[in-house]
């Protein structure tokens, strides 16, 4: 299957486009943001339901204090930020008022991963995804593209407990269903191969179907998944996929530490041991720079995704 696409789109606009449908048809649904209205793309949401968004300024452990409070109120928060502040500055808050009671809260975070850009290691996180799936309860998400977030967005709403939604600033490849439907926890066959698995997630699926091209005018077939639902893992996805490749090359805008591949090393560790290599950020912060340069200097694009299966089919 050939993938192709008519327009780039930023994956943060597709969480506010979901918004903008939830503003209509979910009237539980309440929004709060720590003064990034602009950022997160809640323009249309609060146009049309103003009575249900809530600024609460530059304080955002607060923010998740007040989401709890709502969710206990039967409302659906969406507490919305920058991925570093929706996380590390408020791990606390979470972990205690959301994830230890089952809050029904849905944390949903832009400006993730290096595709930043300009703005540095101090905003580039890269830990985040780890951080959150190790609390017990808490959904993981990181869609691929507009359409994809738009609809996860929808669909977290209609789901019971917490959620962290992952997504980013830059222009990306949309290439996704229009209206498609969004399982959590479902992956997302892309290609059929034979020859390695690659499992990508986020900015990384375009960047492996692209890579899958490139293999396959070396006649090397790839099976290429979209993972994204971090937690809870589609395991049987994964393991249908290595039983006819006997190899997996996992890829992620994230430490290699504690992401995706962590997760996959851990499940095939214990269930079926196969030949893996990574593509993610080596144990080492960001650095301030056009979001293209960092990846390719960082190894997470499609030449890196070649280059590790390639390893991974050796090492067979």
């Amino acid at each position: 299957m050939k993938f192709t696409y008519e327009t780039k789109k930023d994956t943060r606009s597709g969480f506010g486009a979901g918004m903008e449908y939830l503003s209509h048809n979910n009237p539980k649904v309440v929004a709060l943001c720590a003064d990034l209205i602009g950022s997160l793309k809640l323009e249309a949401f609060i146009k049309n339901s103003p009575e249900r968004f809530f600024q609460t300024g530059i304080a955002e452990a607060n923010m998740i204090g007040i989401s709890a409070g709502l969710a206990i109120g039967g409302y659906i928060p969406f507490a919305t930020t920058f991925a570093n502040f929706g996380t590390g500055r408020v791990y606390d808050q979470i972990r205690q008022s959301v994830a230890y009671s089952g809050k029904n809260v849905k944390i949903c975070c832009s400006h993730a991963g290096l595709t930043l850009g300009e703005d540095g290691a101090t905003h580039q996180i890269l830990e985040d995804i780890g951080l959150m799936k190790m609390l017990p309860g808490m959904v993981v998400i990181n869609p691929c593209d507009y359409n994809q977030t738009k609809a996860a967005t929808i669909a977290i709403a209609e789901y019971e407990g917490p959620v962290y939604l992952r997504f980013g600033r830059p222009v990306v490849p949309v290439f996704t269903p229009e209206n498609q439907k969004f399982e959590i926890g479902k992956a997302i066959h892309l290609i059929e191969g034979s020859d390695v698995t690659i499992l990508a997630t986020g900015h990384l699926v375009w960047e492996a179907i692209q890579a899958a091209e490139i293999l396959e005018e070396k006649g090397i077939k790839a099976d290429v998944l979209n993972i994204h639902t971090i937690k809870p893992l589609d395991t049987a996805a994964i393991l249908a996929s290595i039983s006819k490749t006997g190899c997996v090359v996992t890829a992620e805008e994230h430490q290699i530490n504690g992401g995706l591949g962590d997760s996959v090393a851990q499940f095939l560790s214990q269930n079926r041991p196969t030949v893996q290599e990574f593509v993610g950020v080596n144990d080492s912060f960001g650095e301030s720079g056009k979001p293209a340069d960092l990846m390719e200097k960082y190894g997470l694009n499609a030449a890196a995704i070649v280059e590790k299966s390639l390893k991974a089919i050796t090492r067979k």
